[in-house]
């Protein structure tokens, strides 16, 4: 059973590839919960392995928008670029935090996260813009641009998640980038964000590889799925039903480290 690991949890990796092909982001948040429940890796070693998986495929999602034309590689540099300070500030307290603790605060993150998808889906559709909209880099959309950045390389480098709940809204709100665009551009700032974050992590905790492969392969098969299905739903439908998951998510995941935690 210990050898099969990888491929229990490898269909939460599919579904993970098919949020973050669909929305840009938002699967990043379960694999954590994904690999420590169900592949029964160590908190730390689960943040590794998340990682590299949500790195690799959101660039593999992100070059499909890019012959498409839907990223913003400057502005998608540029916001992974600002993250780099609070991404080294998480890798360090990863470190030094409880791992049940850790698992903790993950569900907070969970419940925070299937919040701001909620909320923030009712702004962003009200918050559509054309195609052909400007995205002029004032001095107030770059504070949020820093802001937001700074944010996502803390949550990058502390969980292993990529942020995209974070990105994909300060994309279309600050920037007034079409969802679209937001979408692929936050692929590209989720991949290089996760980049930089596992080089600080896999120094001290390295990869367990027949756990990390089969979960890349599944989430990377998934990205492509998630894709097709983006061209298929409306962002709403799927973010409504991703949100609900992440609820029963952050519970079980609460109740199982608070129950460890007393016990």
């Amino acid at each position: 059973m210990e050898e099969f690991r990888g491929l229990i949890a490898s269909p939460l990796g599919f579904l993970i590839g098919v949020s973050l092909g669909a929305l840009g982001g938002g699967g990043s948040i379960l694999a954590v919960p994904a690999l420590v429940y169900a592949a029964g890796q160590q908190p730390r070693a689960a943040t590794t392995t998340s990682l590299l998986v949500v790195g690799l495929t959101a660039l593999s999602s992100m070059a499909t928008h890019l012959r498409a034309g839907r990223v913003r590689v400057g502005t998608g540099i540029v916001f992974a670029a600002v993250g780099t300070a609070g991404s080294t500030l998480g890798t360090m307290l990863n470190r030094s935090v409880d791992p049940q603790v850790l698992l903790l605060a993950f569900a907070g993150v969970m419940v925070v996260a299937a919040w701001r998808m909620w909320v923030g889906n009712k702004k962003l559709a009200a918050s559509a813009v054309p195609d052909d909209a400007g995205t002029g880099w004032t001095a107030e959309t770059i504070v949020k641009i820093v802001v937001a950045g700074s944010f996502v390389g803390f949550l990058t480098g502390f969980f292993g998640v990529g942020g995209g709940f974070v990105i994909v809204p300060a994309l279309v709100l600050a920037l007034r980038l079409p969802m679209p665009e937001a979408v692929g551009t936050s692929l590209l700032a989720i991949g290089l964000n996760s980049a930089y974050a596992f080089v600080g992590h896999v120094g001290t905790v390295g990869v367990e590889w027949r756990v990390a492969l089969p979960f890349l392969v599944a989430g990377l098969a998934g990205s492509v799925v998630g894709k097709r299905i983006a061209d298929r739903l409306p962002a709403a439908t799927l973010t409504r039903a991703f949100v609900g998951l992440l609820v029963v998510v952050a519970a079980y995941t609460a109740a199982r480290s608070a129950f460890t935690l007393l016990g």
